[in-house]
């Protein structure tokens, strides 16, 4: 519990001071919304669920590049 807690104040700071993390987490968030509308709909088409798994793989790619700046933050700040 103790690191969710560390790993949740080093994501506020870089929110805070970090104007890439913050636009990598608004266009997570953006893409998340729009999985969201996808999933919502009555009736899912076929170019539905190919957007779908489009906008999956661009949230999860920046979410890897945000774990990846919040790894290096964290190694960065031990030494």
């Amino acid at each position: 519990m103790e690191q969710h807690t560390h790993d949740e104040d080093v994501k506020a700071h870089l929110l805070a001071t970090s104007e890439q993390f913050r636009t990598l987490a608004e266009q997570h968030a953006q893409l998340k919304h729009q999985i969201e509308e996808i999933e919502s709909k009555p009736h899912v088409t076929g170019t539905d669920e190919l957007e779908e798994q489009r906008l999956k793989k661009m949230k999860l790619h920046l979410k890897d590049q945000m774990n990846e700046m919040l790894s290096h933050y964290k190694h960065a700040s031990v030494h």
